[in-house]
């Protein structure tokens, strides 16, 4: 009788060992695509700054170095911004939803700006092409992925240890949208990466035709 309690115990026990051994394989299984969707996330916003940095910048003459400034500055402010939205719209409030997006992106963004910009600091004349030029897209083609190589790891790390995009993943499957929020724009991931493509590509095309 002890024998068989025993027994029966001991495959209880490995029978809960290999359903938390299979949990945490899916766990880690989910962390890549996540991690991925983070950092295409991140990576848009900070495209965006970064080409309106320039574009403001060409326009109003400002020099190099104020240039890139302005281009970080903006790349940091839309990259938050299309953070914090996603978390407005499930009912958090301003101030703790800027508090988990600081959180979860800073080390992302931080990582895609240093890279971005030292990749186009290495590319001959990339920091100094116009618009116009053809060398200016190719080369911001080339930085954002070289960018997104240096932050997909970072984020692989923060996720394992339950920061950064874990940390606003819990928000993703809030109740549909009520009152004022249901305005607040809902931008899907694939969204965002198919109009940063074109952008690119509609840029490069006509400096090509300039």
């Amino acid at each position: 009788m002890t024998s068989n309690h025993a027994d029966h115990a001991h495959a209880g026990h490995a029978h809960a060992g290999h359903a938390h051994a299979g949990h945490e394989g899916h766990g880690g299984g989910s962390i890549r695509p996540m991690a991925l969707a983070a950092t295409l996330h991140c990576l848009t916003g900070c495209a965006i700054g970064e080409i309106a940095g320039l574009m403001i910048g060409t326009a109003l003459g400002l020099g190099t170095g104020w240039t890139i400034v302005l281009a970080v500055g903006l790349a940091f402010l839309f990259g938050y911004t299309l953070s914090t939205l996603p978390l407005l719209r499930a009912g958090v409030g301003l101030g703790a939803a800027l508090g988990v997006v600081l959180a979860a992106d800073t080390l992302s963004i931080a990582t895609m700006e240093v890279v971005d910009n030292a990749v186009m600091a290495l590319i001959p004349g990339a920091m100094d092409a116009g618009l116009v030029n053809p060398v200016f897209w190719v080369g911001m083609a080339i930085a954002l992925t070289a960018a997104f190589a240096a932050a997909y790891p970072v984020n692989v790390v923060l996720l394992r240890r339950g920061r950064g995009h874990a940390l606003t993943h819990r928000y993703h499957d809030a109740p549909a949208p009520t009152g004022a929020r249901r305005f607040i724009p809902a931008l899907a991931t694939s969204t965002l990466v198919a109009a940063l493509g074109a952008f690119l590509l509609g840029g490069l095309v006509v400096s090509l035709a300039v």
